[in-house]
């Protein structure tokens, strides 16, 4: 728990600081997010994309989680297992996202990468880098990437 200054937060109750977050908060904290943007934007076409590849056993060995809405897709994580890389996996999620973002009418893919991680595979796959910060975390860059869907 944090301390707040007195009278700050009071009638609001306690304020919980974790390195943990339930599948319930998350989904609850998506679906507040979503409803301020209708609000506010009127636009309400707000989907999660996930697209999983498990084992016959269940394990995960590769994925992407993002979203879609008013008219972009933004991925936030794709993972391929280490042993299954350089199989054309992380390329087939890329296209299989790609392509249901423009089923959803999105014209416009937007992720975030790390200087270590895989801009030159996203490059390869088309995306411009926008933005680079650097030294985040220190001694690499974070990288904003964007690509144009064909519509």
């Amino acid at each position: 728990m944090v301390a707040v200054a007195p009278g700050s937060f009071e009638s609001f109750g306690n304020i919980h600081v974790s390195d943990q977050l339930a599948d319930d908060d998350q989904l609850e904290l998506d679906r507040l997010v979503d409803s301020h943007n209708l609000e506010r934007s009127g636009i309400q076409d707000a989907k999660l994309l996930s697209i999983m590849l498990r084992s016959r056993g269940g394990g995960l060995f590769a994925g992407l989680h993002g979203y879609t809405w008013g008219g972009y897709c933004e991925i936030k994580s794709l993972w391929v297992a280490e042993q299954q890389r350089r199989l054309g996996l992380g390329s087939a999620l890329l296209a299989a996202a790609e392509h249901e973002a423009t089923d959803r009418g999105c014209r416009r893919v937007l992720l975030t990468t790390h200087s270590f991680q895989a801009p030159a595979f996203y490059a390869r796959h088309g995306y411009d880098e926008v933005a680079r910060v650097t030294d985040c975390p220190e001694g690499h860059a974070y990288i904003l990437m964007s690509k144009a869907l064909d519509a």
